[in-house]
């Protein structure tokens, strides 16, 4: 439940310009589209496709940790990781099963990515459903687990001799195309007014930095 006295006093200590820049991000955000990342070591990688994420506005990114413990490097993420919701699956040994199905329980798809014969290809796939897409380390890709439990798989066309794309640029490629579309169509893809309302209650709270202060003193402060 949001305190909402309390969030109009935080309010004072965010720029107007500030809180319009939250206001029209919150406006592009969805939950239509998710991103898993399954066992991604490579720290570089996996932050290129969080700094993607909040690029072309997917909220949340489920982060499997099965083998590799899974950091955000703030260089090559820009601070984008304080403005997405993360959800991690690492203290069990079945991280990749609870994960899918807690996507499956919010009504995801799961989509395997991967140059699988029988994938589908980028600019051919129905937008339509809700869809998890998961992407696994460039050389083994996604578990043999979730191939076998993936509701359908993904692939960017390709015509040279390489025959991977580096994750980062995978997941770049593939949300600019689902989000692009997904923005064109009359899918109802936007965030709920109370899925807006709590984010930016939490965005207002992150960009101060002296946020725990300003706390105890509202808590001092406040009229009981």
């Amino acid at each position: 439940m949001i305190d909402k006295k309390f969030l109009s006093y935080l309010e004072g200590f965010v720029s107007d310009k500030r809180k319009a820049t939250f206001l029209r991000v919150l406006d592009e955000r969805t939950r239509h589209f998710t991103v898993v990342l399954e066992d991604i070591y490579q720290q570089h990688n996996s932050s290129a496709v969080v700094r993607t994420c909040d690029i072309f506005g997917v909220q949340d990114v489920h982060v499997i940790e099965n083998k590799y413990s899974n950091k955000v490097s703030r260089h090559v993420a820009k601070g984008s990781q304080k403005w997405l919701s993360f959800h991690r699956y690492k203290n069990e040994a079945s991280n990749t099963k609870n994960c899918l199905q807690h996507l499956r329980e919010s009504g995801y798809q799961i989509v395997a990515t991967t140059p699988h014969n029988e994938s589908c290809l980028l600019h051919n796939f129905d937008i339509t459903k809700k869809t998890a897409f998961v992407f696994g380390v460039e050389k083994e890709g996604v578990s043999e687990y979730t191939m076998e439990q993936s509701d359908g798989f993904l692939k960017i066309p390709m015509v040279g001799f390489t025959e991977s794309l580096n994750i980062s640029v995978a997941a770049a490629i593939i949300l600019q195309e689902v989000t692009t579309k997904l923005r064109n169509s009359n899918l109802d893809w936007k965030l709920s007014a109370i899925e807006k309302e709590t984010l930016y209650y939490e965005w207002v709270q992150k960009s101060i930095k002296s946020i725990k202060k300003i706390t105890d003193r509202y808590a001092l402060e406040a009229p009981k």
